[in-house]
């Protein structure tokens, strides 16, 4: 008991030091981005500043919203830059209690989440900000201004960067899935239809309530499910392979002992 609760004190200790040291980098990162957090804004907001009719702007309603969220936004950043070195944190502390073929499918995997999920943010910053917020200058009613709080525009990019890297990370989870034996590649053809409904109903939660943006989250999501069971059929073998072998069971030294004991009778027999 004594011997336990020291294991589990140890490991507390363990994931106290990778956390600060995730925390102390984050802090490093952000220092010389904090110089530059207007220009960073502005990078954010340029898809909607481009929408705007002329002489658009975006307000701010808060006293200090105008120096807070630029700030969040070179927050936002630093950790980006350094996410793979929090990953590789969480990797290490996790990695000990893994097997070894556990270990060679998790680092490809864990790779493979961090491309994806900056492929979704990219995806929504260069396709999708710009289609919705031009589809929804086209609709603002003619004499009105439209424009918004930065903070709220800030948190809407915040949860569509959420959203669509989520999104992006559905041919890992399908390949986790598969390999660790939740359900198979047969299955997962079979529930086709209910997640292209379901990717519709997950894109009309997430995003604006318009068609165009909802198409645009839900057609990645499914066509990403599709190449998840792709990848999954090239990369976990067959359940019929893995049965068969499965089945196979070595002889005991009594069966081997008798095949021998065959095997000499036969000889004797052919000799005589």
């Amino acid at each position: 008991m004594a011997e336990e609760q020291e294991t589990f004190l140890s490991h507390l200790v363990e994931l106290r030091d990778r956390l600060i040291r995730s925390l102390v980098v984050v802090g490093i990162a952000f220092v010389p981005l904090a110089f530059y957090a207007r220009e960073l804004y502005s990078v954010l907001a340029a898809p909607l500043l481009a929408t705007l009719p002329a002489g658009g702007q975006m307000i701010a309603t808060d006293v200090v919203g105008v120096f807070l969220v630029p700030m969040k936004v070179a927050l936002t950043v630093a950790f980006l830059i350094v996410l793979p070195y929090v990953l590789y944190q969480i990797w290490a502390f996790v990695a000990p209690g893994l097997y070894a073929h556990e270990k060679k499918l998790a680092m490809p995997l864990l790779a493979a989440s961090v491309i994806l999920f900056f492929i979704g943010m990219a995806f929504a910053y260069f396709a999708f900000f710009p289609m919705v917020f031009g589809f929804m200058a086209q609709f603002a009613p003619e004499g009105v201004a439209w424009m918004t709080d930065i903070e709220k525009y800030f948190s809407f990019v915040l949860t569509m960067f959420l959203a669509f890297g989520v999104t992006f990370e559905v041919p890992v989870i399908v390949i986790v899935l598969v390999k660790i034996g939740v359900v198979d590649v047969a299955k997962l053809r079979e529930w086709r239809p209910y997640v292209i409904v379901g990717a519709f109903v997950v894109g009309a939660v997430f995003t604006p309530p318009d068609v165009i943006s909802q198409f645009m989250m839900a057609v990645p999501l499914w066509l990403l499910y599709e190449l998840g069971i792709v990848l999954a059929s090239f990369i976990v073998r067959p359940v019929a392979e893995t049965a068969g072998e499965s089945d196979y069971r070595p002889p005991t030294d009594d069966e081997m002992t008798q095949e021998l004991d065959r095997a000499e009778q036969h000889s004797r027999d052919q000799q005589t």
